[in-house]
C-alpha cells in the first residue's frame, strides 16, 4: 500500500482527520522515525499541509520530536490508546488468567495474538518465570505465513481467501522453514487443519520452539490464537505433541467457551502466584 491509498476519499470523508491519520499509519518498526519532508513526499502532500498535521498530532501526544528537532516519532497517546484498545476487548479479558493459569503449569511463555491483514499482533503475554523468556511484547507485530500462530489464524482460509491474502509468486523467508510459495504454505496449513494444533522448531526463529491453537467465536469463527513458547531450551516432539499440545488445546477451549458465553460467567480467579509448573522443567541454552 502507497502512502496515498492510506487517504480515502469521498463524500463524508473530513480531509484533515484522514489525512493525520494517514501521517500516524506510515511510522511501523521499519520506519520508527520520519521527517516532515519524508511524510510529504510519501503522502504526496503540501509541506505546509504537514506542518500543521504534526503540529496537531504532537500538541495531542501523538507524535514527539527526537533531538535534532528534524526527526518524528510515535507518541505515548498512541501506546496508551493501544493498550486500551486492547484491554477492551472482551477475548483479551477472557485470556488473560487462563495464559496465566498455562504459563504457571507449563513453565512457558504464554501469548495471544489477532490478525492483522498479513501479519499477526500480540494483544497478551506472560512470560516464562523458569526459563529464559521470549522477548516480544503486546503489539509486537510478526509475518502471518511465517509464524505458527499465523499458521493458526489462517488454518481455515479457503483458497479465494489465500489468494487474496498472498497474490505474489514468492513469500518472504525468514528461516530455512519458512513457506516460499502460497502452495508451499497451504500443504502446512492441511497438515496443521488435520491436527487442530501446529507445533514449531525454530519455525520462525532458530532456538525457538512453539506449541500453538486456535481460539473461536460464538459463530464457530477463529478469532485469535494462542501459544506456549520455550526459548534456548530443547523441546523433544514427544512433549510438544503429548501434554503441551493438551495443555494448549485446553486453554484454548477454555477462552473459546468464556467468550461464547455460554453459561452465566463469573469472574475468574488469577492463579497463585505459588503455582508450580506442572511439567517437566525445560532443559536451557539448547538450540532446536
Amino acid at each position: 500500500m502507497s502512502g496515498t491509498d492510506r487517504i480515502p476519499e469521498g463524500k463524508y470523508i473530513v480531509p484533515a482527520l484522514a489525512q493525520g491519520l494517514a501521517v500516524l499509519a506510515l511510522f511501523s518498526r521499519q520506519r520508527p522515525s520520519l521527517s516532515a519532508p519524508d511524510i510529504a513526499q510519501e503522502l504526496q502532500l503540501p509541506r505546509s499541509t504537514v506542518f500543521r498535521l504534526l503540529h496537531t498530532l504532537q500538541a495531542m501526544g501523538f507524535v514527539r520530536r527526537e533531538d535534532d528537532e528534524r526527526q518524528f516519532k510515535l507518541g505515548p497517546a498512541v501506546l496508551g490508546h493501544g493498550f486500551e484498545y486492547l484491554a477492551s476487548l472482551d477475548i483479551v479479558e477472557a485470556a488473560q488468567p487462563i495464559l496465566q493459569r498455562l504459563r504457571d503449569e507449563t513453565g512457558l511463555s504464554s501469548h495471544m495474538a489477532v490478525a492483522d491483514g498479513r501479519e499477526i499482533v500480540y494483544v497478551a503475554r506472560y512470560p516464562a518465570r523458569t526459563t529464559i523468556s521470549s522477548t516480544v511484547n503486546i503489539g509486537t507485530r510478526f509475518p502471518i505465513h511465517a509464524t505458527v500462530m499465523g499458521r493458526m489464524l489462517l488454518v481455515e482460509h479457503d483458497d479465494a481467501a489465500l489468494q487474496a491474502l498472498f497474490p505474489e509468486d514468492s513469500l518472504p523467508r525468514f528461516s530455512e522453514q519458512t513457506p516460499t510459495t502460497l502452495a508451499d504454505l497451504k500443504v502446512i496449513l492441511a497438515e496443521d487443519r488435520s491436527r487442530g494444533y501446529a507445533t514449531s522448531q525454530s519455525f520462525f526463529e532458530r532456538g525457538v520452539s512453539s506449541v500453538a491453537a486456535p481460539v473461536r467465536d460464538g459463530a464457530g469463527r477463529i478469532v485469535a490464537a494462542i501459544n506456549i513458547t520455550a526459548v534456548d531450551a530443547y523441546v523433544d516432539l514427544e512433549a510438544m505433541h503429548g501434554g503441551l499440545k493438551d495443555a494448549i488445546l485446553q486453554a484454548a477451549a477454555e477462552i473459546t467457551q468464556w467468550i461464547r458465553r455460554e453459561a452465566p460467567r463469573a469472574p475468574l480467579p488469577l492463579p497463585a502466584e505459588s503455582a508450580k509448573p506442572a511439567v517437566t522443567p525445560i532443559r536451557e541454552s539448547l538450540h532446536v
